[in-house]
């Protein structure tokens, strides 16, 4: 297979990669290694863009990778972003959408944008030579990053201009990158509770799918926790729609603040959220029930003393199916309100 024939079959991959790919950063290490690859640059980072500075979202760079190992090269060039309000090759390209190719980063003198950032070759005690910045505008326009590929080695290992035939493949690359980027936030608002910022019902249908899927394969056991808010309607009535509101929200923090960062938080709808578990039995999410239990009893809520209560029901002692596990939750949780409020119930 020729370069060409192998350049097309990548992008092709790329391209339909871009329609199933959930794992965004998989896909833009994808993207980088390949742009590499086919420049034969040592290194290249790609920036995403978020307000007013860009973030080293990617990094590969082979020569400080064999220097300092992965993950102190990660620590010393992703330790902050990049302000777009500093000199920067990667903000010039972000801010004005050109492309820029150097030879010699160091003798392009200092302009106002367009210069190159030393301070992050000071840190990593790296040099950078040669340099390709192509901007990631998405189809409306709009940047979303910067692709920059650095040192473009020949054959024996020196460093060497990029090639200006190397600009057409690397725009390609960077449009393809500027979608996945595109897609993921445009998926992520999709699948967010306006309100709370939780995720939504509809996330929480396709990851309790996935987790009771991969539980029927490897055995691990899940646990499915619901809580809904007391007297909730009571509150409303009280205090105004706009105070529940913020009630939610608050208990909305406490879930997030007080879960393992792998947990699962949804709102369901009304007052009713939703903490999936992932390799834990039902002993554990009790004992994880309890605990948010008294954390929610303890809060200072501006509009009075605020329990919840909860239903508890796990993989495999409850159900077989993710819609036998929601429905045992939800039964669990019935027997707590029936039983009283501020309550932990299993089946």
């Amino acid at each position: 297979m020729t370069d060409r024939e192998q350049l097309l079959e990548e992008l092709l991959e790329i391209g339909l990669a871009l329609t199933s790919e959930r794992d965004l950063y998989a896909l833009l290490e994808r993207v980088l290694e390949t742009a590499r690859r086919f420049t034969r640059a040592e290194a290249g980072t790609l920036f995403l863009r978020e307000g007013d500075h860009l973030r080293f979202a990617v990094v590969q760079n082979d020569f400080l990778q064999r220097k300092l190992g992965t993950v102190a090269m990660l620590q010393r060039l992703q330790s902050e972003p990049l302000r777009l309000t500093e000199p920067s090759l990667a903000g010039h390209v972000a801010q004005t959408g050109e492309i820029v190719s150097v030879a010699d980063a160091y003798a392009i003198g200092v302009h106002e944008t367009r210069a190159l950032n030393r301070r992050f070759d000071a840190a990593s005690e790296y040099s950078t030579r040669s340099v390709l910045a192509v901007p990631m505008n998405d189809l409306t326009g709009s940047n979303v990053g910067v692709l920059e590929l650095l040192n473009a080695l020949d054959e024996s290992g020196a460093i060497v201009p990029f090639d200006p035939e190397d600009e057409k493949l690397v725009r390609a690359l960077a449009s393809q990158a500027a979608v996945a980027v595109r897609n993921a936030r445009l998926e992520d608002l999709s699948f967010k509770d306006v309100s709370t910022e939780l995720y939504n019902r509809r996330y929480f249908a396709l990851r309790i799918d996935e987790e009771v899927k991969r539980h029927t394969r490897f055995g691990h056991p899940l646990s499915l926790v619901v809580l809904n808010i007391d007297h909730f309607g009571q509150l409303n009535a009280d205090h105004g729609p706009a105070a529940g509101d913020e009630v939610l929200r608050e208990v909305a923090r406490l879930l997030v603040k007080h879960s393992r960062s792998f947990t699962i938080i949804a709102r369901l709808d009304g007052d009713g959220f939703a903490a999936l578990l992932a390799n834990t039995p039902k002993a554990g999410a009790v004992t994880y029930s309890q605990r948010i239990l008294g954390v929610i009893a303890a809060h200072p809520f501006p509009q009075g003393p605020v329990t919840a209560s909860f239903g508890v029901a796990g993989l495999p002692a409850d159900a077989a199916s993710a819609e036998d596990l929601i429905a045992a939750a939800w039964r669990a949780l019935a027997d707590a309100k029936r039983l009283g409020p501020n309550r932990v119930t299993a089946l």
